[in-house]
C-alpha cells in the first residue's frame, strides 16, 4: 500500500476504532424511513443479512423482485435451488468426496505410517501411494537421526504410533502430537561445483609437493613407500552414497519446471527415493508450486500429500467450506450447517478426527440441517468423528464383559452371565463420561437443563458400547456387546431397561422430545437470527412448535423468520458478524473472485476463528462480546484494506466497477465515489459519524499533493474503509 494510503488509513483509524466498540456492542436504535419502497429494501437487506453470508452486489434487487416472503420460503427448501455452479468450484477438491477408508489409505496419518516403516503393515503396490509412504518414512527416520545425533533421550516408542493413541478418560483437548512427519528443513544439497574445484585444488598441491621431494637431493632418504588411502567406514561409505544420490536428485529437480505437466508427474514417480523426497523439499512450505502448475487435482493432491498427508484433507475441507459460504445459491443450508456444526462441535486436529470431520460435516450435519433435530442428534451420536472426539469409543462399563475379563463363549455373547471378576484392578479402560456430560449439557438440556451428576454418569453407561470398528482405517460405528454397562439405567426418573444398543436410543429419544431440549435449541437458533440477548417471548413460541412439530427444524425456523420480533426495528443490524461471517460477507459485498480460499482461510486464523479448530465442546461462540475488541477490529480493518486493494493473494477484485470508474470511465470526484460506494457495500445505510470520519480522510489524502494538485480518490482505500467500518461489522 503507498504512503499515502497508508496514512489515510492510520487517520481514519485513530479516529474511529475509539469509538467503534460501544456501537458494535449496543443495538442500532435510528429508524428507517417508513415509505413502501424504502421498507421493502430493507426488509430484503435484512433478510439477506440473517438468512445468508451477506448480500453480493445486486441481491437486494433480486429478493425484491421474488418477494421476500417467497424468497425466505425458497432458501428454507434448498433442494429447489440450482447450486451447480457451486459443484464446478468444488470439483478440484478431491478428498470432499472420498469416504473415510479411501482418506485413511490415500492420505496415511503418522500412525499409518509408522506401522510400515515397522513392517506391521505392507507398503502400497500403488505407485504414487508408495511415493507418499516413503518420503514420510524417510523424515520420520531423519528426525529420529537428529534427535540421537543431538543426544536426546528418544522414546523407544515414539515411532510405532502410540502417541496417537487416546486415552480413555482424557479430556478433549488437542494432542500435542500427531505422529505425522516432520515439517523442519533437511540437508542443505552438496555445491558439486566448489567441491569439485576444491578436489582439483587439492590434488595440485600435492603435485607440486611431489615433485619438491623427487628434485631435491635432500629428500631422497625422506622418501617412502605413499601410505594406501585409509578405509572408510560401512557409515562413511553411506553418507558418500547419499551425498551423490542428493547431487543426481537435486539435478532432476532442477529440471521438472521446464517439463510439460503431463511428464513431470510421470518424472516424479520415476525418480529414486533421493530424488522424490527433493521434491517434497522444495514443496514444503508453500514453495515450489512451478511443480504444481497445470496437473490434475488428483496428481497436486499426492505431491501435497508427500509432506503431509492429512493436511491436504483438512486443507480441502476448509477451502470447500469457505466458498460454499461466498458462492452457494442455497444460503439457509450453508448458515445452518455451520450452526449445527458448531452445536455438534468436532476439533479437527484431535488424532484421527482430521479424516473423520470430512464425513461428519458431509454425511452428518448437512444432510440433517434443516430435518427433524433426533434424526441429527441419533447421527451425531453414532458418528465415528464424536466417539473419537469425546473418547466415548474407548469408554467401557465398570461391570461389562470385556472389563472383568470374561471370555467370549463361542456359543453366545458371553461365557456366563455375571461370574466372577478374575483380572479387577487390571482393566485396560473405563468408563468415560465426556460424551454423557456434554449430550446434556450442550446438546439437548443445556447447563441449566435439571441434571444431576448422577445422570452423567447413569449416561455414560448407557453408550457403553457404542464404538468405532478400526477407528485408524476408516472404520464405521459399531454396538459392541462385551463393552457395554449390563443392568438397568435410571436417567432424569426414568428406568432404562437393559437393551444394548437400544438404550442410547431410547436416551436420544427422551432428550430430543424434552420441553427442556425444545427451548435450549429455540434459544440458540434465536441467538444466530435475531439478538445475542432474543426476546424470551419468540424463543417460547419456537420451543412449542419445536415440540408440536416434533423437532422439525425447518417449522422452528419458519416461526422464527415470520415473527414480528425477527423483523423489529431493534434487531436491524444487531448482531455482530464472526470473523467467518465478516470475510465471506465482505468477499460477496465486493463481488470478488476467489481462485484460490487458503489465502482467506490464513486470514481467518489470524483473527482467532480457523475453521473446524474449535477445540472445547461448545465451539465458537456467535456472541459479539467474544469478537469485539480494538485489536480484533483492527485486524478486520487492515484485511478489509487488503482485499479492496487486491493485496490477497488469489482473490481478485474491481472495487471500481462497484464505485463505477472502472475503465474506460474517467476517474470519479470523492464526494460521488463515496456515495456510490455507500450504496453499493452498505446499501446507503451509513452513520453520519461514519460518513464524516471517511470524508475528512478523503479531503486530507486529496490535499496531501499541495492545494493546486489534488490527488484522484483512492477508491480500494475508501471501499476497504467502509468495509471496516462498525455498519459492516454489523448483520
Amino acid at each position: 500500500m503507498p504512503v499515502g494510503r497508508v496514512k489515510f488509513a492510520v487517520l481514519f483509524l485513530s479516529v474511529s476504532l475509539a469509538c467503534t466498540v460501544p456501537p458494535l456492542l449496543a443495538k442500532k436504535k435510528d429508524k428507517e424511513k417508513t415509505s413502501s419502497g424504502a421498507g421493502d429494501q430493507r426488509r430484503a437487506l435484512h433478510a439477506l443479512n440473517r438468512l445468508t453470508f451477506g448480500p453480493r452486489p445486486g441481491d437486494v434487487q433480486r429478493v425484491m423482485a421474488i418477494g421476500v416472503e417467497k424468497w425466505i420460503d425458497l432458501q428454507l427448501h434448498p433442494e429447489k435451488i440450482d447450486d451447480s455452479a457451486l459443484n464446478v468450484r468444488l470439483e478440484p477438491f478431491r478428498t470432499v468426496r472420498m469416504n473415510t477408508r479411501e482418506l485413511a489409505e490415500d492420505f496415511p496419518d503418522g500412525r499409518k505410517i509408522n506401522q510400515v516403516m515397522n513392517g506391521k503393515k505392507p507398503m502400497p503396490s500403488d505407485a504414487a501411494l508408495r511415493m507418499i509412504y516413503q518420503v514420510q518414512i524417510d523424515q520420520q527416520q531423519e528426525k529420529k537421526e537428529r534427535q540421537q545425533e543431538a543426544g536426546k533421550n528418544t522414546n523407544p516408542t515414539a515411532f510405532d504410533g502410540a502417541r496417537n493413541a487416546p486415552v480413555a478418560g482424557s479430556s478433549v483437548a488437542a494432542e500435542s502430537t500427531n505422529g505425522s512427519a516432520d515439517n523442519s528443513a533437511i540437508n542443505v544439497p552438496m555445491n558439486s561445483a566448489l567441491s569439485s574445484a576444491a578436489a582439483n585444488e587439492t590434488a595440485a598441491d600435492a603435485s607440486v609437493a611431489d615433485a619438491r621431494v623427487k628434485t631435491d637431493p635432500a629428500n631422497i632418504d625422506a622418501m617412502a613407500p605413499a601410505a594406501p588411502p585409509a578405509k572408510l567406514t560401512p557409515q562413511e561409505e553411506e553418507e558418500a552414497r547419499r551425498r551423490e544420490e542428493q547431487l543426481y536428485a537435486d539435478l532432476d529437480v532442477q529440471q521438472l519446471p521446464s517439463l510439460p505437466a503431463d511428464q513431470r508427474f510421470k518424472k516424479i514417480l520415476s525418480m529414486s527415493p533421493a530424488g522424490q523426497r527433493a521434491v517434497a523439499d522444495s514443496l514444503r512450505g508453500g514453495k515450489g508450486q512451478e511443480f504444481l502448475a497445470g496437473l490434475p487435482p488428483k496428481q497436486k493432491e499426492i505431491l501435497l500429500a508427500m509432506n503431509n498427508p492429512p493436511g491436504v484433507v483438512t486443507g480441502e475441507l476448509a477451502q470447500a467450506k469457505l466458498l460454499r459460504a461466498i458462492y452457494s445459491e442455497r444460503q439457509v443450508e450453508e448458515v445452518m450447517t455451520d450452526f449445527w456444526f458448531n452445536h455438534f462441535n468436532v476439533f479437527m486436529d484431535k488424532g484421527v478426527d482430521r479424516l473423520l470431520v470430512t464425513s461428519y460435516e458431509r454425511d452428518v450435519i448437512r444432510p440433517h440441517a434443516l430435518g427433524k433435530f433426533e434424526d441429527l442428534l441419533v447421527a451425531t451420536a453414532k458418528s465415528p468423528a464424536m466417539l473419537f472426539y469425546l473418547d466415548n469409543w474407548l469408554s467401557v462399563g465398570p461391570d461389562s464383559p470385556q472389563a472383568l475379563g470374561i471370555p467370549q463363549h463361542p456359543n453366545g455373547p458371553y461365557a456366563r452371565r455375571y461370574g466372577p471378576r478374575p483380572n479387577q484392578g487390571k482393566r485396560q479402560s473405563g468408563l468415560n463420561e465426556n460424551y454423557g456430560r456434554e449430550l446434556l449439557e450442550l446438546h439437548t438440556l443445556s447447563v441449566n437443563g435439571g441434571y444431576s451428576q448422577r445422570d452423567v454418569t447413569e449416561v455414560a453407561k448407557v453408550f457403553t458400547g457404542w464404538t468405532i470398528d478400526k477407528p485408524y482405517q476408516g472404520g464405521a460405528f459399531k454396538f459392541e456387546p462385551r463393552m457395554h454397562e449390563p443392568g438397568p439405567k435410571f436417567v432424569l426418573g426414568h428406568r432404562i431397561k437393559p437393551k444394548g444398543e437400544g438404550e442410547g436410543l431410547e436416551v436420544l429419544h427422551k432428550l430430543a422430545t424434552s420441553p427442556q431440549t425444545a427451548h435450549f435449541i429455540s434459544l440458540k437458533l434465536a441467538e444466530r437470527f435475531v439478538a445475542d440477548d432474543p426476546p424470551p417471548a419468540l424463543v417460547d413460541r419456537m420451543a412449542k412448535t419445536f415440540l408440536k412439530k416434533k423437532g422439525d427444524i425447518r417449522e422452528v425456523l419458519t416461526v422464527l423468520f415470520h415473527s414480528p420480533e425477527f423483523w423489529d426495528d431493534g434487531t436491524y443490524r444487531a448482531k455482530v458478524k464472526t470473523p467467518l461471517e465478516f470475510v465471506a460477507s465482505a468477499v460477496r459485498a465486493i463481488g470478488a473472485e476467489v481462485d484460490d480460499a487458503l489465502p482467506l482461510i490464513r486470514q481467518l486464523n489470524n483473527m482467532g476463528m480457523p475453521l473446524y479448530g474449535a477445540q472445547p465442546p461448545t465451539g465458537y461462540s456467535m456472541k459479539a462480546e467474544t469478537w469485539v475488541s480494538s485489536s480484533a477490529l483492527l485486524t478486520r480493518m487492515n484485511f478489509a484494506l487488503a482485499l479492496t486493494s487486491g493485496k490477497i493473494k488469489a482473490v481478485k477484485v474491481d472495487v471500481g466497477q462497484l464505485a463505477g470508474s472502472s475503465p474506460p470511465n474517467p476517474p470519479l470526484d470523492s464526494t460521488f465515489a463515496l456515495s456510490k460506494l455507500e450504496s453499493s457495500l452498505l446499501d446507503g445505510d451509513v452513520s453520519k459519524q461514519t460518513h464524516d470520519s471517511i470524508t475528512a480522510q478523503i479531503d486530507a489524502a486529496a490535499m496531501s499533493g499541495g492545494q493546486h494538485k489534488q490527488r484522484p480518490p483512492d477508491v480500494s482505500t475508501i471501499a476497504g474503509l467502509l468495509l471496516g467500518s462498525p455498519e459492516f461489522q454489523r448483520r
